[in-house]
């Protein structure tokens, strides 16, 4: 089902099955396949390709060449019904991938709202990300990886499977985090280690 309102460029692929909302905008050549929702005002520049059972929220911006919803890297996913569900006023830039969750981590991969994706980040299977969060250019989360809210992790890092960063954490660039974060810290280096509080970002957030 397409809202009357919906812009959709004519060289986008639309599926028959999916439920395109209001004032959503589809620019060229996206393709848009499976059991896919885009919820109202959400807009898809160019050459995205979202597929599965993926459910995308409301006032969101995405960029060219993003994926979202592919089939995820785990070698234990054989086609089992998992999704990608993605909140409200994201902002997923160029070469962004989020792929979708295994029934062996829950079966959801999930974005919250308000989050900026930067160029080139990589979401796996089953990340579970909250809201108001700033992943920097080429930063990768692996499998089941956890972010609470306001999470800043900084470009080139890389985050190890199973982790939880709690909230108000910054993690340099560069970074390879093989452990939970703590709270409100900053954290850098190889393997992150904690080298104080985000005092900058709390007084910022009040």
């Amino acid at each position: 089902m397409i809202h009357p309102s919906a812009k959709i460029h004519p060289t986008a692929l639309v599926a028959d099955g999916a439920v395109i909302g209001e004032d959503v905008v589809i620019g060229p050549f996206c393709i848009i396949e499976g059991s896919v929702e885009i919820k109202a005002r959400t807009v898809l520049n160019s050459h995205i390709v979202v597929k599965g059972d993926t459910v995308i929220g409301e006032d969101n911006q995405i960029y060219q060449f993003a994926s979202i919803g592919e089939v995820n890297q785990d070698l234990k996913y054989k086609g089992e019904a998992t999704k990608t569900v993605i909140g409200n006023g994201n902002l997923i830039r160029e070469h962004v991938t989020i792929h979708r969750g295994t029934i062996q981590g829950g079966g959801v991969t999930r974005i919250g709202n308000n989050n900026l994706l930067m160029i080139n980040v990589h979401v796996a299977h089953d990340c579970q990300i909250k809201n108001n969060c700033i992943l920097a250019n080429n930063a990768t989360l692996a499998g089941h990886v956890e972010l609470d809210d306001f999470v800043i992790v900084g470009g080139m890092s890389a985050i190890h499977q199973f982790v939880i960063v709690g909230a108000h954490v910054m993690l340099g660039g560069g970074s390879m985090v093989s452990q939970d974060v703590p709270p409100y810290v900053m954290a850098q280096g190889n393997h992150a280690q904690p080298f104080g509080v985000n005092l900058e970002g709390l007084k910022r957030r009040g």
